[in-house]
């Protein structure tokens, strides 16, 4: 506690703290007649409390429940969210779901659908959010480019809310599981549209509403960076670490002169150059660049400087979102401009060095992924790195970020040695750098889906030229080829994704084939480099297991971005005893200015402080994992980034301060990771 009472001086002397709004009475939305509630593949029954008990099979897909709204529909247009008490009394974890309907919900559209896991015995609520920003505009307005906004969803209209459906997806065994107080809760707090914009201020914050933390003047952030100045001194960070972060206090091992992966009394860790272990305890994007699209929304904005401000600039990246269909578009960054504000003309420089003053003192030993080289290469605190990629892609392909590789093509191996020959005299070589990430978040689809893809792409596609000259060789003619895969192909060149289970076993091999050529054609490339630095794999999202075992193979260590409230049981298939780190994790909640929670919600900074400790140290309890780095340094755009992603997800908000509660949780977990990972307690 004392460590947020110090924080919390940096808004207290600014006098911005307020208090919360104070919500209605949750309303009750049923009580159980098992009359009126329709099952599938599924038993209930009324039990002690009125609680509604329900044991679902696994025949069907989806088995669970339809609570219908007893009078056609539910008027929810002033509410926050739908929740319900749930309590798993089976005898096997469950994840139940719950999905809010309008007419004509089909699992995609025209609902939203949450969920809670649950261990036997284990109880919780769980919460179905609608309009989880609790300001709304009255009649509403058109916002483009965020994913998060003041209102509602565009999936849902919560004033027509016809049913909700209780339900397990896709379960491999039976389960029994209870609900009750199924109600619908929060108060939304409604602006007139007339006088909703603009709604950001010149800070890039939410201008209708007050939080604490929240800047109203140039004067502010003088006062919060010498409050922060000295909240630093009085948390200089943990004694017993050495200059990188390891542990002085715990066994020596031998000193390599840089990072490596070693197992030890059971369990992973990575090995400082010093011979300590070393836990990666970081953060993601430790940057200053936090630019928003303005074209089209002009009118969003407060009070925009003169053209010929630095901090404008020129979009292109918009993968998904408004802006996919509208690029260039011109940005402003907010993030930039308020660090001029804070520490002057020379705030680059100062920005790095407060940074890695922060880390320590927070607890913190890495600065992780897609972060300013100007800042790590001043090696005062260890780092990673990324390696982008740009060769021809496997056309038949697909994934959320684009297409696959194609890894077959010589110009993957070129790209990937383009990549590392740019780090030389920089990263390559340097006791400071852990080592180095590959790409992001790839889609790996299912254990046949690259090799499908190969066969749907083009003649000319390498792939394809690989695998048919592979399917020859153990074939010999299409006769035999048809005949193993129930095809009727008339020649080779007229080979193509087969619609027959039949071609799985070839399938998957040439996945294998796939997955295993670009994990060692990357390692090659990079040891021959990089000898000294760790290949950290791709960052795994989305993965099967044939995927996961060739990374296994050839990465040093393996990366999972992991969006979860625990990692604890994490492993490779069939627990093979291999290092694993997470690239990418985060948690955000709603109750200061933010619009998103990012991919896990919590319900306040308090609450997510705490959510952020468990996360971690259940990584410290699993012993295959390494490090968590947190997604990300600085919280998105209030108004979202080219593809729409404004998630409250920082260590610091847009104008550089720091979130008291969770700087609290850095600091108690770093101070003893270290003991609580060789005696978790």
């Amino acid at each position: 506690m004392r460590t947020i009472s110090s924080l919390l001086i940096l808004f207290l002397v600014t006098g911005t703290l307020s208090l919360p709004v104070i919500a209605q009475e949750p309303e009750r939305l049923v009580t159980f007649d098992p009359a009126t509630i329709k099952t599938t593949d599924a038993k209930i029954l009324v039990v002690r409390n009125g609680a509604l008990r329900i044991e679902t099979g696994h025949k069907n897909p989806w088995p669970g429940i339809v609570l219908a709204a007893p009078q056609g529909k539910w008027d929810l247009s002033r509410r926050q969210f739908v929740e319900m008490d749930v309590k798993n009394v089976g005898t096997e974890a469950v994840t139940v779901s719950c999905r809010v309907d309008n007419p004509g919900a089909d699992g995609k559209n025209n609902c939203i659908t949450d969920h809670l896991k649950l261990d036997p015995g284990a109880g919780g609520t769980l919460r179905v959010a609608f309009a989880s920003f609790p300001v709304a505009v009255a009649g509403g307005v058109k916002i483009i480019g965020m994913r998060g906004t003041p209102g509602g969803s565009e999936k849902l209209d919560p004033a027509n809310v016809t049913q909700l459906v209780v339900f397990v997806a896709k379960p491999k065994r039976d389960h029994m599981f209870e609900i009750s107080n199924v109600r619908a809760g929060g108060t939304l707090e409604l602006i007139d549209a007339k006088k909703f914009f603009p709604f950001i201020d010149e800070f890039g914050q939410f201008i209708h509403r007050d939080w604490p933390g929240k800047v109203h003047s140039q004067e502010e952030f003088t006062v919060r960076r010498e409050a922060e100045k000295k909240d630093i001194a009085k948390h200089p960070g943990p004694a017993d670490r050495n200059q990188y972060g390891g542990w002085t206090s715990g066994p020596q091992l031998k000193a390599a002169g840089f990072f490596r992966a070693e197992k030890h009394q059971g369990k992973w860790w990575l090995v400082d150059p010093e011979g300590r272990l070393f836990w990666s305890h970081g953060t993601d994007c430790v940057r200053v660049e936090a630019a928003t699209p303005i074209t089209d929304r002009e009118h969003y904005f407060r009070n925009l400087p003169e053209t010929g401000s630095p901090f404008y600039g020129k979009g292109h990246w918009a993968p998904h979102g408004y802006y996919k269909d509208h690029s260039p578009y011109k940005t402003f960054d907010f993030s930039g401009a308020n660090l001029r504000r804070k520490y002057g003309e020379g705030y680059l420089q100062a920005l790095a060095e407060v940074t890695q003053r922060r880390l320590r003192s927070w607890g913190m030993n890495t600065i992780a992924n897609w972060s300013d080289s100007g800042i790590y290469l001043l090696r005062k605190t260890p780092y990673t790195t990324t390696l982008s990629m740009f060769s021809k892609r496997l056309e038949g392909s697909q994934g959320y970020w684009g297409k696959f590789a194609d890894v077959f093509d010589t110009s993957f191996r070129e790209s990937i040695r383009r990549a590392i020959e740019k780090e030389r005299g920089r990263s390559v070589n340097d006791p400071w750098c852990i080592g180095y990430f590959v790409d992001n978040e790839l889609g790996w689809g299912s254990d046949t889906s690259l090799a499908v893809a190969a066969l749907a792409s083009p003649p000319s596609q390498s792939a394809k030229q690989v695998f048919i000259a592979d399917l020859k060789a153990k074939y010999d003619d299409i006769a035999k080829l048809n005949e193993a895969w129930g095809t009727q192909f008339a020649s080779w060149e007229a080979v193509t994704a087969p619609k027959t289970k039949k071609a799985d076993d070839d399938l998957r091999a040439f996945y294998t084939k796939t997955a295993e050529t670009y994990f060692s054609t990357i390692r090659d490339e990079l040891k021959k480099v990089a000898p000294n630095q760790l290949y950290l794999g791709c960052r795994f999202a989305w993965v099967n297991d044939r995927a996961a075992l060739a990374a296994a193979k050839f990465c040093d260590v393996i990366s999972y971005n992991r969006y979860d409230y625990s990692v604890e049981k994490l492993s490779l298939p069939s627990d093979l005893d291999r290092p694993l780190i997470i690239g990418e994790f985060h948690f955000g909640a709603l109750d200061r200015g933010m619009f998103h929670t990012g991919l896990r919600k919590t319900v306040n900074q308090q609450d997510r402080a705490q959510k952020y400790r468990e996360y971690v140290e259940s990584a410290l309890r699993n012993p295959f994992v390494v490090g968590t780095h947190w997604f990300q340094y600085r919280d998105q755009a209030t108004t979202g980034r080219g593809d729409g992603e404004n998630y409250q997800i920082g260590l610091v908000d847009i104008c550089d301060t720091p979130y008291p509660e969770t700087v609290a949780a850095l600091r108690a977990v770093g101070a003893k990771m270290y003991e609580y990972r060789l005696n978790p307690h």
